[in-house]
């Protein structure tokens, strides 16, 4: 069983106006005295004071990793309290912001070289690593899920709401996201030795300060033996997190049968991927999304039930298909964390009550 962990970041916001809240060094720094260290409750800071980031354990059971993802989002609404803010899964925050870029070389660096769109870059997405054996198995795995990206992305989508407007996407964190030169979809590499040569190459035109700037949709870990899959906005409910991390393990393992059974990987061209992704932002799971396997437009639902027939096997195989189909139908008939920001809306109290909602979601 392949293991899996997810990394969420998390925007700090005032219990009172829903603004966010540049209080990130305190709540660390609180974190750390009351853990001896910090480390045991998993928080780290992340580009933006407003912003924090909570990292799960690896596991192999998505019961397990559903009570730590709600373990460590209490752990970091409690930390953010003691420093009189709240913590909320929103991959943009409603209400207007001038973020404060966080204390450290590296990230004045960011500044200086990336200008507005470091400045303006208040998103919060979720990273699910997938334990893979080797780095040869992983770029088989990166070749062969290209395709089924966007629909995690459609699923995931968070973030309607961008400086106080509605921004008429259902994922408008993903689009702020690609201003980065190294963001996005990617070409099929063949094999280990040639994605390991692209990145250097990359690195060597001087445009990215360091591989933590290698920002593919999914690419290797640099710290662990895992594949990253980058592309969803954080989740405004746990349980729509371990549904996104579910699929990316039946992903993963997926890829991983069809390439040592060697089937090639879907020749997808990058254009064909941004288009999808694209519609992705716009539409999340309320419209039509590109059909990966017709490269079609077609209904949210039937592309998601494409996304599970592709990868029934291996869920059914991990334990992981009742849970999966469950938080679907859940999560398609609110319309996702989009749907959910946008009826909050409109039930009245204005964006404030979006972000109090979201408060309250996040930890429940």
């Amino acid at each position: 069983m392949r293991s899996v962990g997810v990394e969420e970041e998390l925007l700090l916001v005032d219990p009172g106006t829903g603004n966010p809240r540049a209080v990130a060094g305190t709540v660390l720094a609180r974190a750390e005295a009351a853990d001896d260290g910090g480390a045991g409750l998993g928080l780290e800071k992340e580009l933006q004071r407003e912003q924090l980031e909570i990292a799960t354990r690896p596991t192999t059971a998505m019961t397990d990793l559903a009570a730590e993802v709600r373990e460590r989002r209490a752990m970091a609404a409690e930390q953010a309290r003691s420093a009189g803010a709240e913590v909320a899964a929103l991959a943009t925050s409603p209400l207007p912001v001038d973020p404060f870029l966080s204390d450290g070389r590296r990230y004045r660096k960011v500044a200086a070289e990336f200008g507005l769109t470091a400045q303006e870059q208040l998103t919060c997405g979720c990273h699910v690593h997938v334990g893979v054996a080797s780095d040869e198995e992983g770029v088989a795995v990166l070749d062969r899920i290209r395709p089924w990206l966007a629909t995690l992305l459609a699923l995931s989508a968070n973030s309607p709401f961008w400086q106080g407007q509605d921004s008429g996407y259902n994922s408008y964190r993903s689009l702020v996201w690609g201003r980065w030169p190294s963001a996005g979809a990617v070409e099929v590499f063949g094999s280990a030795k040639e994605y390991h040569a692209q990145v250097q190459a990359m690195l060597e035109t001087d445009t990215l300060l360091d591989t933590g700037m290698i920002y593919f949709d999914a690419r290797l870990s640099r710290n662990y033996p895992t594949v990253e899959i980058r592309v969803a906005d954080v989740c405004l409910e746990a349980g729509d997190t371990v549904l996104i991390a579910a699929l990316a393990r039946g992903l993963v393992e997926t890829a991983a049968r069809a390439w040592r059974a060697g089937e090639p990987p879907a020749p997808a061209t990058v254009g064909m991927l941004r288009l999808a992704a694209w519609r992705a932002a716009k539409s999340g799971v309320s419209d039509r999304l590109v059909h990966p396997l017709r490269w079609k437009p077609a209904p949210a639902p039937v592309v998601v039930g494409a996304l599970v027939a592709h990868v029934h096997d291996a869920l059914s195989d991990a334990g992981d298909l009742a849970l999966v189909r469950a938080s679907l139908d859940r999560l398609l008939s609110r319309g996702g964390g989009a749907g959910r920001q946008r009826e909050t809306l409109a039930r009245g109290g204005g964006l404030r009550a979006v972000v109090a909602d979201a408060v309250e979601r996040t930890v429940s």
